[in-house]
């Protein structure tokens, strides 16, 4: 009789409940405004709302309100939209690089190598101009987290809480208010920044931020039935003229100017202004420290008018103890697991391509695939198909989905630049450009230029099968001015220009690794060289020669980043047959060179990162060509030489032993916002016989550096020392190596 009871009363609980969700109470919106970063600050609060109970019937945003609330609306609650915007590297999602994960190594060499890439595309106009930014990652989040909501739909009937968001529209200067369509095209036009972000174009419209007509958009609540607002809003203090002092400062003015359009009368009527406090930050301000503040900044504001919330439950005609349903993602399955393809749909794309993906990833109808898939899919359609804007979604279809690959514009030629200093070679500029041709097979034609002390031009041509090998054929150039020191002492300048030529049907790239295996000729033509009075243990035979060789190499790389990683790992090694005739060196068995270094990276604390490394280099063979000999010296791996090793205290490039083994202790101190300080430590022992190098003299180094990690690539100093030089080494570097 008891259990009965309970059951009754609890029945009668939930049944209350429930008729007071549902009876003929006041509807009440949540209106959030734009502001860029500050925008996070609405997490906080809408935390708050749904803590004090209050139910959402209508959202309503603009810019990062519409963001925040577009997402709010189809089922992600405060919490999880919390933990979304913390987990995402916003330095990769507000821009337009690649995802490191789902490039070849070499794609994410060149990410770092270059300070500006710039792609062009086939069609009479590219829908992604107009812009710094086209803001492709950011469109591959929305239609990722939108997933069952990228169709054409009704906002009010189709979404959990219906929902609207507003856009400027260019053409004419109009709000372009958003009720229906698809859902992240409108969350992204409403966010596009005038010239930071491409516009969105839509038939005759072109779209930018909805701030510039109406950045708090409660009217549009209003219009859409809502009897009480509570509003969020992020606007800082109106800017003196002492203010604006810089171009960033103008510029926000301009924007803050533009976005006052509506907002003082739409503020009027909303039952509950929570105006955060965002002094200190702007709306690029997207660090962890940042998103942390902003969100708890809205949640405290928030609080300050939990009695106006308590209160207005009373306005809307629920009880106090009143607590609406939990907020929940209606499709959670599609964001991490399987789920089965009815049907797939190829739009814009040849047949000749269709049939290329389908047979490179086995796509059939009926099978299942999850997001992973999905994205590597998109991938091989930006990197191997060459269509710079393609993007994939999935929409309900019967039992199961339909998987609809959009191809975009194709990409013709993607063109690069770089550019460096150095202490040591003082400026050099490297540019790139990548021509995709339209072939029955994929192929793309890679062209690279080194202007400054040494000088390099490359060729490459890349063929993209349907296997995951892409077979490639290069030619370069280059034009060495090298400095050879001994004992810190410079032992002689040499001028020569080199010619290579490389074919290697083996280059596997799968995600973190490179599989190449090739056959090299090299020829070498010497100019100009200054020799000191007495030559040191290295015989100095200069003569022009030429080279076969037969090389197989695989890399790994799981670092976290490229300069300052804190944790993976990174390997190389290297096996090469070197001859003169294909068979032989100068009538005696080739030489045969051996290299391999290997560094992990291990997280000690938040801010401090330890970096073991081993590395060498043994060169078998009775006759080791001077050009190929080892040296160690300097900042990175084949900087000045391609068989060149670093080592700590050394500056430039010295000779040594034919064997060689190595190790270094890096410590990486991060100080916060790109700031690092670097302590390395290094040792060595290299010999002229394999079985003499423990009884070798130990080579001893050490350095310090300081290091800021910009857009531009590592601005930092160097001072280090070594029982081989015996003097200081000092360096500064000004941007990415090459």
């Amino acid at each position: 009789m008891r259990r009965f009871v309970i059951i009754l009363v609890a029945f009668f609980l939930v049944t209350k409940v429930l008729c007071q969700d549902v009876a003929d109470r006041k509807k009440v919106a949540v209106v959030l405004s734009g502001g860029g970063a500050k925008g996070m600050a609405h997490i906080g609060a809408l935390k708050v709302i749904e803590r004090a109970g209050i139910p959402v019937d209508i959202v309503c945003g603009t810019s990062m309100g519409s963001i925040v609330g577009g997402l709010y609306a189809i089922g992600y609650n405060a919490d999880v939209l919390d933990s979304i915007v913390r987990n995402q590297d916003w330095s990769y999602v507000i821009t337009d690089k690649e995802d490191l994960a789902q490039q070849s190594l070499a794609d994410r060499e060149k990410q770092n190598t270059y300070v500006i890439s710039r792609g062009l595309t086939i069609g009479k106009r590219n829908e992604n101009d107009g812009g710094i930014i086209k803001g492709k990652n950011l469109a591959e989040l929305f239609w990722k987290l939108c997933t069952g909501y990228t169709d054409s739909i009704d906002f009010s009937h189709d979404l959990p809480i219906p929902f609207a968001c507003v856009a400027t529209d260019i053409v004419d200067n109009t709000e372009y208010d958003f009720h229906s369509g698809c859902l992240p095209q409108a969350m992204r036009a409403s966010m596009a920044i005038p010239a930071v972000f491409s516009p969105v174009r839509k038939g005759d419209h072109v779209l930018v931020d909805g701030g510039l007509r109406n950045n708090y958009p409660a009217d549009i609540a209003r219009e859409m039935g809502a009897d009480i607002i509570i509003g969020v809003t992020v606007q800082g203090a109106p800017r003196t003229a002492e203010d604006l002092g810089g171009t960033m400062s103008i510029l926000s003015q301009i924007v803050d100017v533009n976005c006052k359009n509506k907002y003082d009368e739409n503020l009027a009527m909303t039952d509950v202004p929570i105006r955060v406090n965002t002094t200190g930050y702007g709306a690029a301000s997207f660090s962890a420290n940042a998103i942390d503040t902003l969100i708890r900044r809205g949640e405290e504001e928030a609080m300050k008018h939990w009695d106006e919330l308590m209160t207005l439950k009373d306005q809307i005609g629920i009880d106090k103890t009143y607590a609406p349903p939990r907020l929940t993602l209606l499709r959670p399955a599609v964001m991490s697991e399987k789920i089965k393809i009815i049907a797939y749909e190829f739009e814009n794309m040849t047949q000749q391509d269709e049939r290329f993906l389908r047979e490179k990833f086995q796509l059939k109808e009926g099978d299942s695939i999850d997001v992973r898939k999905q994205e590597q899919i998109t991938t091989a359609m930006r990197m191997d198909l060459f269509y710079q804007n393609a993007k994939s979604r999935t929409v309900p279809n019967g039992d199961g989905y339909q998987l609809i690959l959009t191809a975009g514009n194709r990409k013709t030629s993607q063109v690069n630049a770089g550019f460096r200093f150095d202490t040591e070679e003082y400026a050099a500029v490297q540019l790139g450009a990548d021509f995709p041709l339209k072939t029955s097979l994929p192929m793309n034609a890679e062209f690279t230029l080194r202007l400054g002390k040494r000088m390099m031009g490359r060729a490459e041509l890349t063929f993209h099968p349907r296997s995951f090998t892409r077979p490639a054929i290069s030619y370069s150039f280059h034009r060495n001015d090298v400095n050879i020191y001994y004992k810190g002492d410079r032992d002689y300048s040499v001028v020569y220009n080199q010619h290579q030529a490389e074919f290697s049907p083996v280059n596997l790239n799968v995600r973190n690794f490179n599989v190449r295996m090739s056959i090299r000729w090299d020829y070498l033509h010497y100019q100009d060289k200054l020799v000191a009075d007495a030559i040191n243990s290295q015989e100095l035979l200069l003569e022009n020669s030429s080279y076969i060789s037969y090389r197989a190499q695989i890399k790994y790389n799981s670092e976290n980043s490229w300069h300052f990683p804190t944790r993976g790992a990174r390997f190389k090694a290297e096996y090469a047959y070197l001859t003169d005739n294909f068979t032989k060196l100068e009538g005696k068995p080739g030489m045969s060179d051996v290299n391999a270094n290997w560094r992990m990276s291990f997280a000690l604390s938040e801010h401090f990162t330890v970096q073991p490394m081993v590395y060498g280099r043994l060169l078998f063979g009775s006759i080791v060509p001077v050009v190929f000999a080892n040296v160690m010296g300097g900042e990175w791996f084949g900087h000045y030489l391609e068989q060149q090793m670093p080592f700590a205290g050394v500056g430039y490039v010295e000779y040594t032993r034919p064997f060689v083994v190595a190790a270094q202790l890096q410590a990486q101190q991060s100080l916060g916002s790109g700031h690092y300080l670097l302590l390395r430590l290094a040792t060595a022992q290299h010999a002229a016989v394999i079985k003499d190098i423990p009884d070798s003299k130990m080579m001893l180094g050490c350095q310090a550096a300081y290091y800021y990690n910009t857009m531009l690539g590592p601005i930092g100093v160097t001072l280090g020392y070594s029982n081989k030089t015996k003097e200081p080494y000092f360096y500064i570097n000004l941007g990415y190596e090459f």
